[in-house]
């Protein structure tokens, strides 16, 4: 069970600091995709989440699928051969490295998350990888400066070359006084051109007055959950060139067979999602 190694690879003193009594967004969004990583805490509040939102667990796979065929694009039809995937998450199968490698073996995947479960799973993000071709580094998407710096350091990704930039799912979790439009900028100022965004980002636009009750469910849990009309999304990529389709619902962009939740519709999925190129 997650809650076992968790126990474990904290004991001591040194490892990282758990909150076992506070819900976090990243393995209530595990429990969502039916993962094993979660407390009990966090599945009380995802089951809040879910008799508000019935749906959510749709909008999970639908966001997942996503995130593998946006990458299936990047490294195939773009070229991308690394990639900086922010806000990783739980570790959950096939994860970035994996469905990149399925179109080109060669890429390089730096991973950064600050949620302290994260790290302790992060020797399964960089399993079956060769030496250097993945990292796991600790980072704040708050904190471009501080995040790309670490990701330097690493020495798995060369910034003076294109770099895939993947935000999926993480940038509702970042209020408007924490600047969002102003980190995602930040970040994409320090690639090179030729490199590319791929962004996914929850919205109101199918349910209102849902996501005020969602809301509400994960301040108590000491998140703060800021959803966005398409139009606040398209900011995330002003200046960029948006592949077709552009900014969609993430089911219907660049849809294939068996990827996804199928017969989805626009209110069951409720994320919008683009991917984009810096010239």
């Amino acid at each position: 069970m997650g809650e076992e190694k968790a126990e474990r690879s904290g004991a001591g003193g040194g490892g990282p600091k758990l909150r076992l009594d506070q819900p976090h967004s990243s393995r209530m969004y595990d429990y969502f995709l039916g993962g094993k990583t979660n407390y009990a805490v966090d599945r009380v509040a995802a089951e809040e989440v879910i008799r508000h939102f019935p749906r959510v667990e749709t909008l999970a796979r639908a966001n997942r699928a996503f995130m593998h065929r946006s990458v299936r694009f990047l490294a195939g039809a773009c070229g991308i051969r690394q990639f900086i995937d922010v806000g990783t998450g739980i570790p959950t199968a096939p994860n970035l490295y994996d469905v990149a490698r399925q179109v080109a073996p060669d890429s390089h995947v730096v991973y950064v998350d600050n949620d302290p479960l994260v790290l302790i799973y992060a020797d399964e993000l960089l399993s079956g990888a060769p030496r250097g071709a993945t990292d796991y580094v600790d980072g704040d998407v708050t904190d471009p400066d501080a995040l790309l710096a670490a990701v330097e350091r690493s020495g798995c990704v060369d910034l003076t070359r294109p770099v895939g930039l993947s935000m999926h799912g993480l940038m509702h979790f970042v209020p408007d006084d924490r600047d969002p439009y102003g980190v995602v900028r930040a970040l994409l100022d320090r690639l090179v051109p030729g490199s590319c965004l791929s962004l996914s980002h929850c919205t109101p636009d199918f349910g209102a007055a849902e996501w005020e009750r969602i809301s509400k469910v994960y301040a108590r849990a000491g998140t703060e959950l800021r959803v966005r009309g398409r139009a606040e999304v398209l900011r995330f990529f002003d200046g960029l060139e948006l592949a077709d389709p552009g900014l969609v619902v993430a089911h219907r962009w660049r849809p294939e067979p068996a990827s996804g939740p199928s017969l989805a519709t626009d209110f069951q999925v409720s994320v919008y999602a683009g991917v984009a190129r810096k010239s």
